[in-house]
């Protein structure tokens, strides 16, 4: 049986909208997948923010990206990607080097020691993904992903 997030927070008034519950709804189910990846990733020394970088730069291959396109890339909105660089770079997961004229342009790219982690941490992302979605079949998730689509069409 599903739980009801009312229920879940021991609210007793109802919500103010279905557009209300619906919105809290995808917060706190956020929430709680942000706190199993934080969770899952925290042996290994890195967040989700992290992860991600490595996910994005494995895919953008051996051209890297510069900060902007990275940035641009991140799931989730990062307000100093450049700070955020510095610490992965400082831990030898990424390396940055100017190669054009324009100075202000530092593509970054994965080190070896990033590409290992990012590759090492495909199973057990896909393990976690079956633990925390696997129990709805390919339809739900199929209509998930529909919904949580169309839902951004607007923002």
């Amino acid at each position: 049986m599903p739980t009801d997030l009312r229920s879940e927070l021991r609210q007793r008034k109802p919500f103010d909208s279905l557009q209300q519950e619906a919105h809290l709804n995808l917060v706190r189910t956020f929430a709680l997948l942000q706190d199993a990846f934080e969770q899952l990733f925290k042996p290994y020394g890195i967040s989700n923010t992290q992860y991600n970088v490595l996910r994005i730069l494995r895919g953008a291959e051996l051209g890297g990206l510069c900060r902007n396109e990275l940035r641009d890339r991140l799931l989730t909105r990062m307000p100093d990607v450049t700070r955020l660089l510095d610490r992965m770079e400082e831990v030898g997961l990424v390396e940055r080097a100017r190669e054009s004229t324009d100075r202000r342009q530092v593509t970054t790219r994965l080190t070896k020691q990033g590409r290992r982690l990012v590759d090492e941490l495909d199973e057990v992302v896909a393990a976690e993904h079956q633990r925390t979605l696997g129990h709805l079949n390919k339809t739900q998730l199929a209509s998930l992903v529909a919904l949580l689509s169309l839902a951004r069409e607007k923002l």
